[in-house]
């Protein structure tokens, strides 16, 4: 067994030293540096956003109001800027018309983001996410408002809330009676067992 190994061992020396024989110096070719080098040159020029604002507050509004605002950038980079999605962070806030088209070094653009204050009373914060071809990869842009409750809607959230307390407090009060039905059914039973008949 210990020669077979040395014997391996061996072998595996004498492919380790016949590879490296060639010199790999002589191996690259001059065209191959050059579009290494062009590419790389092209990986380190980016398209950059510069937003007119990063944030924007609608202030205070009517729960169930639903507003508008626009946001504008600049492209500040060194290559063409490409927007391929942009995205709420949830339902109510909406993103539209964002360029599709590359937008060119030191040339603008804009879009629109619309808030649906339906069911959000009170202060909320959204963020707007825009994937492009940043070095980031994402930029991120929010929007607040703070929507007084809407009174009719805040019953309803009230008495739907009294509705899903009362059902959890019932289903706790069945789970408690039947772990003690189910503990005395125990009880009853091991007690029973200890008798000979």
């Amino acid at each position: 067994m210990i020669r077979k190994g040395f014997i391996l061992l061996g072998a595996m020396t004498l492919v380790l030293f016949t590879s490296c024989k060639d010199d790999a110096t002589k191996k690259i070719n001059s065209a191959d540096i050059a579009d290494a080098a062009n590419r790389d040159a092209k990986a380190t020029k980016f398209a950059a956003i510069t937003f007119d604002k990063t944030e924007h507050d609608f202030g205070t509004i009517n729960e169930g109001d639903q507003v508008e605002t626009t946001f504008k950038f600049t492209n500040t980079g060194s290559a063409p800027l490409l927007i391929s999605k942009i995205k709420g962070s949830c339902g109510c806030t909406v993103p539209e018309n964002y360029p599709k088209e590359p937008i060119a070094p030191g040339d603008s653009g804009e879009f629109s983001v619309k808030y649906n204050s339906t069911n959000k009373p009170n202060l909320k914060t959204n963020t707007v996410t825009v994937t492009a071809n940043t070095e980031k990869g994402r930029e991120i842009v929010r929007i607040k408002a703070f929507a007084t409750p809407n009174p009719e809607l805040q019953a309803k959230r009230d008495k739907a809330k009294a509705e899903r307390e009362a059902r959890m407090k019932k289903q706790q009060a069945a789970q408690k009676a039947a772990g003690a039905t189910s503990g005395a059914a125990k009880q009853a039973k091991t007690g029973h067992e200890g008798h000979n008949h």
